[in-house]
């Protein structure tokens, strides 16, 4: 194609000789694919289906390569592919031949094509004849056999410009049929422009670079916080064939809007810098550090002299926001935070200043709900597609993308057709071509609509393209020489065009959001998980003394507990938001009362002491312990009387023991409890209750007692003497005579001391005798 041009004299423009540059490594890729998947010598088929086909389809013709996608004057057209025999008979005297149709005007009409299945005769045209046919003998059922035609453009009978339907079809005689039939066709598309346009379709071509969350909510205890990845598959889409190392070594060849998640940024920069990474119950060290230094550098090299678009941290879904999610507190502040971070992100780690004023619902659909929560972080330009934003005038032609829709926003409206040209399956060189022959016979199909405006028309793909659809994306875009009938053009510009004013700016309802995209939407509980873990965070982080380093983690997973990424997958969203949550329980648990024993308290007053163990790296503070008694008639504490309160403040990895200065009236077993607060008075953890046994002697007993014991101890020295002087006389052989100081008893049986020296028993001021339990005690 490029060749052609010269051939005509024409000068090649700059971006053309860079898109030429590209060319050879684009192309090449799917026909190397195709060599690697079917082979030139004849195989079985394998995938012969249990009913047999009609006589029109019994053979399967795919269409491998197109060459050049676009020829120009002077060219030749090759073209590759494979055909198989799927009936039960075996085909004689078979003949691929070319069918080359009349220019097909409209888009509608390119649809028609695509659609239509099966040889219709005097639909389908006559084959090209001549020498331009490939024979084959015999193809046998089961059977795939390639082929390869190459004809002049000038062979091809093509007239003005526009789009050709083109068919490549096998044509023999079966043993149930001894006549030359078609038995097998598929048809594509040849654009065609052989004057130079003196205007050309704007186009916009976004390039996502996105991917699912992979980094947890935890860190390593060091003082950089070595993230910990839930596993290492982030790798494998950067490494050298991946996906993201593709999607980069790709779009740094093509005219191209990158749009971002500044998540994927933060994640592979957090793994070029060293992360940890999950496997089963243990963390192990990450070993693919290289790889994310290696693909950042490529990106940043890529993008240096580019366009680039950041969405809100980790690409939040703003329709299950708009419809789940908004009336729960908290959820709209969210997404605040996420474009907040957006820009910031970018900068520091790709040196460049993205344009952060896009929002990208997903599959472009939009409502009111949408469209207002979207606008409501900062962005003044939505970027929808025209299926949800469709058109309600009878326009004949495509409007250009950008439109008013009210209150001072943009809907960047990309073209459903093209935005959607690369979603299959992209894997088999057949599907990859037909792909992009469809799509490049759009863009100048749309371009030959009669208007006399210059449009500019935006493409919005699949958020994260497969390897072959990023491949697919290329050829496609690396055809689209800016010398033809398209230019390149930046999505900020697209979104500054003027307007058409016959286009729509509408914006659907609410009933009119696609049922399947609303099917996949998180549900209210998420938003409602979300809400109780930031609850709990914000709890924790009062009492911390470097709360950053619980914050941001935390921050970040509760961003990515609401990505697009997590359509289609709601028992993983469900197992995120839950190792969050529980990640965040275990650390608040690590600030804890250690459980205490019943207490045995002797005596009037005592301390009571109450510890508090601190497992974080990281210091508490603002935390105060209070202990309560439930019975502050028997055990008071402090002068409070029930309650009382000590400040808390302990370092990383260490306890402290909590002292209460507590005054004992009443004997017997007192209830307490213990409650850590934040200085709000906030609870903060579990309580923990244990019981004091109060069991106290007053003066006046231990006197008693006392008095008792010397009683005690000077009857027993008494009757020593006695029994001493007793043994004494007997030895004698007299009998003791009784002495007038010795103890007698009175007629009345009243007993008392005889001399002033014998000591008279002691039972305290009031007669009584030792103190029982629940009188006051004094120390």
């Amino acid at each position: 194609m490029a060749e052609a041009a010269d051939n005509q004299g024409i000068g090649p423009s700059p971006a053309r000789r860079w898109l030429r540059r590209a060319a050879a490594s684009i192309a090449g890729a799917p026909l190397v694919a195709a060599l690697l998947v079917g082979p030139a010598a004849p195989v079985a088929y394998a995938d012969v289906p249990a009913k047999a086909p009609s006589e029109s389809e019994a053979v399967k013709v795919s269409l491998n390569t197109v060459s050049p996608s676009a020829p120009a004057k002077g060219d030749t057209v090759t073209i590759a592919g494979t055909v198989t025999n799927r009936g039960k008979a075996a085909i004689t005297d078979a003949r691929v031949d070319l069918r080359v149709g009349s220019r097909i005007t409209g888009r509608t009409s390119i649809d028609d094509v695509a659609k239509r299945s099966g040889y219709v005769p005097g639909v389908d045209p006559a084959p090209l004849g001549g020498k331009y046919v490939v024979k084959l003998p015999k193809l046998a059922s089961g059977i795939s056999q390639d082929f390869e035609l190459s004809v002049p453009v000038g062979k091809l009978g093509l007239g003005d410009d526009g789009v050709y339907p083109i068919g490549v079809s096998l044509s023999g005689q079966t043993s149930r049929a001894r006549y030359d039939q078609v038995l097998g066709i598929q048809r594509t598309f040849l654009p065609w422009q052989e004057d130079e346009r003196e205007s050309r379709t704007k186009i916009t071509y976004l390039w996502p670079l996105i991917a699912s969350a992979h980094v947890t909510a935890e860190t390593g205890t060091d003082d950089e916080q070595t993230p910990v990845f839930a596993d290492d598959a982030l790798a494998d889409e950067l490494a050298p064939g991946g996906r993201l190392e593709q999607m980069v070594s790709l779009g740094s060849r093509l005219p191209v809007t990158w749009v971002v998640d500044p998540d994927l940024l933060a994640s592979v920069d957090a793994m070029a810098r060293g992360y940890r990474v999950k496997s089963g119950d243990t963390i192990v060290a990450g070993k693919n550090q290289a790889v994310a230094k290696q693909w950042l550098a490529a990106l940043e090299a890529a993008v240096s002299d580019g366009e680039v678009v950041a969405l809100p941290f980790a690409d939040p879904d703003l329709a299950a926001i708009a419809h789940r999610g908004k009336n729960v507190s908290g959820t709209l502040s969210h997404l605040q935070t996420a474009t907040e971070m957006a820009e910031s992100t970018v900068q520091t780690i790709l040196h460049v200043k993205p344009s952060t004023d896009f929002a990208w619902p997903v599959d472009g659909a939009v409502d009111p709900a949408i469209v207002d929560v979207a606008t409501s972080a900062g962005a003044h330009n939505v970027i929808a597609r025209s299926d949800s934003l469709q058109e309600t005038s009878e326009l004949s032609y495509t409007p250009t993308a950008a439109r008013p829709i009210g209150g001072g926003t943009t809907a960047v409206v990309a073209d459903a057709r093209l935005s959607t040209a690369f979603e299959g399956d992209m894997s088999k060189a057949g599907s990859s071509t037909l792909a992009v022959q469809e799509f490049l016979a759009q863009t100048l199909a749309l371009t030959g609509q009669e208007t006399d405006a210059e449009r500019s028309i935006v493409v919005a793909p699949q958020r994260m393209p497969s390897v072959a659809q990023a491949h697919s994306m290329a050829r496609a875009l690396q055809a689209l020489d800016d010398d033809r009938w398209t230019q390149p053009l930046g999505l900020v510009d697209a979104a500054e065009e003027k307007p058409d004013a016959d286009a729509t700016s509408a914006v659907p309802s609410s009933s009119r959001y696609p049922k399947k995209l609303r099917n996949q939407e998180l549900p209210t509980q998420a938003f409602q998980d979300i809400k109780s873990t930031q609850v709990s965070l914000n709890k924790f982080q009062v009492i911390l003394t470097q709360p950053e380093r619980v914050v941001t983690p935390f921050g970040n997973a509760v961003n990515r507990s609401v990505s697009t990424s997590w359509r289609g997958r709601p028992l993983e969203a469900q197992q995120y938001r839950d190792s969050v949550r529980t990640y965040l329980q275990s650390l608040v648990g690590e600030v804890q009362l250690i459980p205490k024993s019943d207490v045995t308290l002797s005596g009037r007053s005592a301390t009571i002491p109450v510890t508090v163990q601190n497992r974080l790296v990281q210091g508490v503070d603002n935390l105060v312990l209070r202990l309560k008694s439930d019975n502050a008639t028997r055990l008071r504490l402090n002068d409070d009387g029930a309650v009382a309160e000590q400040p808390v403040r302990i370092s990383g990895g260490h306890s402290q023991s909590v002292k209460f200065d507590a005054a004992a009236n009443v004997n017997g077993q007192v209830q307490m409890t213990a409650q850590l607060y934040t200085e709000d008075g906030t609870p903060y953890g579990e309580e923990m209750a244990f019981t004091v046994k109060v069991s106290e002697l007053t003066p006046t007993v231990l006197l008693v007692i006392a008095g008792g014991l010397l009683l005690l101890v000077l009857a027993g020295i008494r009757m020593y003497t006695q029994r001493k002087r007793a043994n004494a006389a007997d030895t004698d052989g007299n009998a003791p005579e009784t002495d007038e100081n010795d103890d007698v008893t009175d007629g009345n049986g009243d007993g008392g001391p005889e001399h002033p020296s014998d000591p008279a028993p002691d039972t305290g001021p009031d007669g009584r005798g030792a103190s029982g339990s629940g009188e006051k005690v004094e120390r």
